[in-house]
């Protein structure tokens, strides 16, 4: 876990701005901060030097590349031991339809979220990758009707 970072109101506003279009140019970022170019690229480079900014990715659309149905899968596993859990995740990263895998606290050990082709490759998915591991003694399947994506992550307390 990184340490908590001491950030300005121009580092929150580069932040801000990133988060709703990470694909803004150098000289539009700078404006849109009211700082220049070269201070702009100097403070992206200290935030990411200091692991406030981690990687870059492209959201896709599921159903544009084929995979319109999207889960929640719930899953138990026993025993909760290290020797146990941690091919059990590999396993389950290395799934084309894993898109996130959390570990919990509670009644489930794990949540995945997939993508499938539709019920029949979720079913296929659940049973032949997920319930035919000895360690996995439950799954509950949650479809996913639709969902929406929350604000900029902020630290508490920053401009609205």
């Amino acid at each position: 876990m990184a340490a908590q970072v001491e950030l300005d109101v121009v580092d929150m506003r580069l932040l801000r701005a990133l988060q709703e279009d990470a694909r803004m140019t150098n000289r539009e970022l700078a404006a849109r901060a009211g700082i220049a170019t070269s201070t702009c690229s100097d403070r992206l480079a200290r935030l990411r030097d200091a692991g406030v900014m981690c990687g870059s990715a492209v959201r896709i659309e599921p159903s544009s590349v084929g995979r319109p149905l999207e889960a929640m899968l719930a899953v138990r596993v026993h025993p909760h031991r290290r020797p146990i859990v941690d091919p059990f995740v590999q396993h389950v990263l290395s799934l084309p339809e894993t898109r996130h895998l959390y570990h919990l606290t509670g009644p489930d050990d794990y949540l995945i979220h997939v993508t499938v082709v539709d019920a029949g490759d979720l079913q296929r998915l659940v049973l032949d990758e997920l319930t035919a591991r000895d360690e996995v003694v439950m799954v509950h399947t949650h479809l996913i009707f639709h969902q929406w994506r929350g604000g900029p992550l902020m630290p508490p307390g920053a401009e609205s």
